[in-house]
């Protein structure tokens, strides 16, 4: 059996246009590329960065460039300020309003989003920008604990990201932010011996930064310490890419070349990103939540109908 999931996974490998990789790393992407592939309603969660959209319009990019007959129905239903640990600072937002719970929303997302996967990306907010805290971690692991438990209760399987860097130099404080998501992604990973499915962004995204700062010791990925830019975006997505077995597509320099190297014209890209932010707004607002500033978005019913119409032209210029 594990003879063939390893041959599996490298023919995977090779189907996607990626490196195959060997050993029980390759048995997991191939794992991870079916979960994936074969879903259908795929849901993202996670705070602004999610919320933003390029990576996970990027990531459905990619989806689209596989050019199979079904792809999963790709929903980002990210909150910006969000945190699983239910923990906010004092005077967040200038005291306009503490930072939202996913526990708060969970329930009414998954009613309405009916997802069979969802993938989650927290801990950012988590630690709210404090040194780190036996009791600040509790919450934490909790949170995600909470989430995953609700998520397979509901039906779905779930995987988890680890946080994104924190830039450091960028925003810098009294202490090492990172060093806090270091420990928070640390102990995400300890669970995959426990069978969790983990996708590893931090700590690739810490070594490419100290690689890039070799040569350049002002280059950031985010230039305000959190949120990233256009290249920053691009390699959170080439992570989850990357760990589906396609190295290939990871390895490009921007989404639009990866979309090159796939024989899929670019400018799908815009289409595609169309599509989530409609879908995005749409679900959002249908769930609920308690974090002022965002939009609405359409009725569920009227915003598939426009995201259909985003389909089939996004169809079209696959031929």
């Amino acid at each position: 059996m594990r003879r063939c999931m390893l041959i599996c996974g490298l023919f995977l490998a090779t189907a996607l246009g990626g490196v195959a990789v060997r050993g029980d790393e390759a048995t997991e992407s191939a794992e991870l590329a079916k979960l994936v592939l074969n879903s259908k309603r795929l849901v993202f969660l996670g705070d602004s960065i999610t919320a933003a959209g390029p990576y996970v319009g990027n990531f459905d990019a990619w989806l689209v460039a596989q050019k199979r007959d079904q792809i999963p129905v790709v929903i980002n239903a990210g909150l910006p300020s969000e945190t699983v640990s239910g923990l906010s600072e004092e005077g967040h937002a200038g005291g306009q309003f503490p930072r939202p719970d996913l526990d708060e929303r969970l329930d009414r997302v998954l009613k309405v989003t009916q997802p069979d996967l969802v993938i989650a990306c927290y801990g950012m907010n988590c630690g709210i920008y404090e040194p780190l805290d036996a009791g600040r971690f509790e919450r934490y692991q909790k949170g995600i604990k909470n989430l995953k438990s609700k998520v397979e209760a509901a039906g779905a399987k779930i995987i988890f990201v680890t946080p994104p860097f924190y830039d450091d130099l960028r925003s810098p404080r009294k202490f090492l932010y990172n060093g806090v998501l270091d420990r928070y992604s640390e102990w995400l990973l300890e669970r995959k011996k426990e069978g969790w499915r983990v996708v590893d962004l931090h700590n690739p995204m810490s070594r490419e930064v100290a690689k890039r700062r070799e040569a350049d010791k002002t280059f950031t990925f985010q230039p305000d310490g959190v949120h990233p830019n256009e290249a920053g975006y691009w390699f959170v997505s080439a992570q989850l890419i990357r760990a589906l077995a396609d190295d290939q597509s990871a390895a490009a320099e921007t989404p639009q070349k990866m979309l090159e190297a796939k024989k899929v014209p670019p400018e799908i890209l815009g289409l595609v990103m169309e599509r989530a932010a409609v879908r995005r707004d749409a679900y959002l607002g249908a769930a609920g939540h308690k974090r002022p500033g965002v939009a609405k978005g359409l009725p569920i019913e009227e915003a598939e109908k426009k995201a259909a119409e985003l389909t089939a032209r996004i169809q079209k210029a696959l031929k």
